[in-house]
């Protein structure tokens, strides 16, 4: 399960897709040239309602079919056909659950990084068009109404995803201005990622992504890394699952129903709470200099439709590796969605960010 105001809105995440910049369409958006205002909105998406407390929003648990994981797909299909369009699959992750995890995705992400982060910015060549960023599964462009007003300087927001839906949202909703007034525009490339090489990101100025790491393999963190070293850019990449959760007050399925859902996190040779470790390795080994910093979801009272959306999906991942938990963790989630409910329960959802800074292409200091 993967982590992330307006009707179904947004998020940052680990989204649903990501795009190759050498052969995908692309379809720009300026973003001083839409016509939504500039408020961070996200318009109506055709589709269903999770209106039912009851259902688990996609994205925030198990994905529907069999053995298949609400995650984006960096190769081809089993059976060797191209999947850039994806006209035939449903969306990876529902904007109402993007929407959700968005405020707490936002106070999560670690501050402490931006700092080195804006050195390593300041310290590029200059550009007419400003810096170039890639943001790798934007869903509905959260990192991007996150990042784009902290930093200075002139920006153009490279917006990658599967999903269409998720692309518009997140090209009418990006931010409009850095945090010097400078402009920030937009434009958005659709499909898949088989390989993201140095050339797509060739001009770069910084690649981001949120709650991605996690639903990666090490071969495709290693493509990544190596990808961001040969472009000499840096990575931001945050909220990736540690496979450390705190509730009150303990339970004693806690532990039990936490080993499960990691276990689940790494099916088909998937990082989960792994990533970070692997990511910092996988960039360290291409000469990067590598931080991690935690980012923990913070969860109580006023989160409750967050938390309980989390906890269905929480529990339901580790049912669906252990099928002899059903019956004990079907009571441990009713008591838990009882406590949400009634304002007592208070979460702690750890994750990990980290930021990569690569040798800048040309050898520059």
């Amino acid at each position: 399960m993967t982590d992330q105001a307006t009707t179904p809105q947004t998020g940052s995440a680990t989204h649903t897709a990501t795009a190759t910049a050498t052969a995908t369409a692309t379809a720009t958006a300026a973003a001083a040239d839409t016509t939504t205002g500039a408020t961070g909105a996200v318009p109506d998406r055709p589709g269903p309602r999770y209106e039912d407390a009851r259902s688990v929003i996609p994205g925030a648990g198990p994905a529907p079919r069999p053995g298949e994981r609400a995650t984006l797909r960096l190769r081809e299909t089993d059976t060797g056909t191209d999947t850039d369009t994806g006209a035939d699959e449903p969306a990876r992750y529902a904007p109402e659950w993007l929407q959700l995890r968005e405020p707490a995705d936002a106070c999560a992400r670690a501050h402490d990084l931006l700092d080195p982060l804006r050195i390593r910015l300041a310290n590029l060549p200059r550009r007419a068009d400003g810096f170039i960023i890639h943001d790798i599964g934007c869903g509905t462009g959260s990192m991007g109404r996150w990042l784009a007003p902290r930093l200075d300087g002139a920006q153009h927001w490279v917006l990658h995803d599967r999903d269409p839906y998720l692309l518009h949202f997140a090209a009418v909703a990006s931010p409009r201005s850095a945090a010097d007034g400078s402009r920030v525009s937009v434009e958005t490339r659709r499909g898949d990622v088989a390989r993201l090489t140095a050339d797509a990101l060739a001009g770069a100025s910084l690649v981001t992504a949120s709650a991605l790491l996690d639903v990666l393999t090490r071969e495709d963190v290693d493509a990544l890394a190596a990808a961001c070293a040969g472009a000499g850019c840096p990575a931001l990449l945050t909220l990736s699952v540690a496979g450390r959760v705190e509730l009150t007050s303990p339970h004693p399925l806690d532990q039990e129903i936490t080993e499960a859902f990691n276990a689940h996190q790494k099916r088909g040779g998937l990082l989960g709470p792994d990533a970070a470790t692997e990511a910092a390795e996988a960039f360290s080994e291409h000469g990067a200099t590598v931080r991690i910093d935690s980012s923990p979801w913070r969860l109580g009272p006023e989160q409750a439709g967050l938390t309980a959306q989390w906890l269905r999906g929480w529990v339901g991942a580790a049912v669906e590796e252990r099928p002899e938990l059903a019956e004990p963790a079907g009571r441990y989630l009713a008591e838990r969605l009882e406590a949400c409910a009634a304002g007592e329960l208070r979460v702690v959802v750890h994750h990990n960010d980290l930021l990569a800074l690569c040798r800048p292409a040309g050898g520059a200091a």
